[in-house]
């Protein structure tokens, strides 16, 4: 049984897989409480594997199931991975802040570490390899994660609900990226569209 707090249809906000049509299953809960998170994902209903899965197979056309939370890898295991990607025939990505290690089987993982932001720094990010960094950028130094082997480095400007501010941080976020070529911009698309 796992906790799930919601699982929903609808397209990849950040990262890489922006545009995508997914199927989001959030997982309960987190290690981390970090100040700026904008997910309530505490509460949640006790699920088996086959109500999953019957959940998620409402969206057939869905190519792209996306493991989110909270924090996923705190949950899931190579049971639960495998029985999803056998029973929907679906890719499976994770997003991680990457101090758990991922069972096996997963197709594409994005690693946003949180170390070192707000209060959540005493948990060390044991991951070192992704196929993405997304970093939520609030001016940090951006050398802490030149040991992170990925193919994919996005900075992601700290969302806010006072629009200036908001705007600060995007601004901000442009000139690193200007300044750190090797890093390309992701923006909360799902939050300018309006959608979940």
């Amino acid at each position: 049984m796992w906790k799930i707090n919601e699982i929903f249809h609808s397209l990849q906000g950040e990262g890489f897989n922006t545009g995508t049509a997914s199927v989001f299953i959030r997982l309960s809960g987190c290690n981390l409480h970090c100040d700026f998170c904008d997910t309530r994902h505490e509460s949640g209903t006790m699920m088996s594997l086959p109500q999953v899965v019957e959940q998620v197979m409402r969206y057939p056309n869905a190519p792209l199931i996306v493991l989110t939370g909270g924090e996923p890898s705190l949950w899931i295991d190579e049971t639960f991975v495998r029985g999803l990607k056998d029973m929907t025939g679906k890719r499976i990505a994770i997003e991680t802040n990457g101090t758990h290690p991922l069972p096996n089987g997963i197709d594409w993982v994005t690693l946003s570490p949180k170390t070192g932001i707000g209060n959540s720094g005493d948990r060390p990010v044991i991951l070192d390899r992704c196929d993405e960094l997304k970093v939520v950028y609030l001016g940090q130094d951006l050398t802490q994660y030149d040991n992170f082997a990925a193919a994919h480095r996005y900075l992601q400007p700290c969302w806010v609900d006072d629009p200036e501010q908001c705007r600060h941080n995007m601004q901000a976020t442009v000139q690193a990226v200007l300044n750190h070529p090797e890093w390309k911009l992701s923006l909360q698309t799902h939050r300018i569209l309006g959608i979940q």
